[in-house]
């Protein structure tokens, strides 16, 4: 996925934002190879009740909260527990923002802003991290990731949103089935590679990851 950014490497315009926590070590890896500063962008999925995997919305940074309002309708899902889906994210939100945030946010203003995740399913979580990540007015957003369904990258692309991509396999049905190893990432590896991120510079010495991932 890095080569396929490489246009973007050693520029100082380029800030790199991974999702936590399975995007930051791809992020990390992503960060290293064009040197470009790495820090977090905190999202958290709202579950469909009794079916947490599948989105029904999510929320970020800043307070954006984005809702598949088509799928909640169809599922027929009250407002009630939308409510307090999005209350109890919201204190996970703020709980990982304090373990994230080992240093300053770089500026994002006028800047080349490249998401990663690790995926992406349904595109809800990204998509709530791009709304929040347009508040701060950056040059241009790319979202990236290693595997992604094919009709949620097709859904960027129609509302203009640059992806960037490895694999879109056929019969997608949820991250982890495409990675050999989908052990969670701890919160001190998590820290650990943003510590390390957010000190690359164009034209710094390269960095190793700390543990392998896709």
């Amino acid at each position: 996925m890095a080569d396929k950014l490489g246009a973007y490497a050693g520029r100082a315009d380029v800030v790199v934002l991974g999702l936590p926590r399975g995007g930051i070590p791809v992020a990390f890896e992503v960060a290293r190879k064009l040197q470009a500063p790495l820090a977090a962008f905190l999202v958290r999925k709202l579950g469909v009740p009794g079916h947490e995997e599948l989105a029904m919305g999510a929320i970020a940074s800043g307070g954006v909260c984005f809702l598949n309002a088509p799928l909640i309708e169809t599922l027929g899902i009250p407002q009630r527990m939308i409510d307090e889906a999005v209350a109890r994210e919201r204190r996970e939100l703020e709980r990982r923002e304090q373990v994230c945030r080992v240093a300053p946010m770089p500026e994002l203003r006028d800047r080349v802003v490249i998401l990663i995740d690790d995926g992406l399913a349904t595109g809800a979580s990204m998509r709530a991290a791009a709304t929040a990540v347009r508040e701060h007015h950056p040059a241009r957003i790319i979202v990236a990731a290693p595997v992604a369904a094919r009709e949620t990258c097709e859904e960027f692309g129609r509302e203009g949103v640059e992806v960037v991509f490895v694999q879109t396999p056929k019969g997608f049905q949820g991250v982890g089935q495409w990675y050999e190893d989908f052990t969670q990432t701890t919160d001190e590896e998590v820290r650990d590679l943003l510590r390390q991120g957010s000190e690359f510079r164009p034209g710094g010495p390269e960095k190793t990851l700390l543990r392998e991932k896709l």
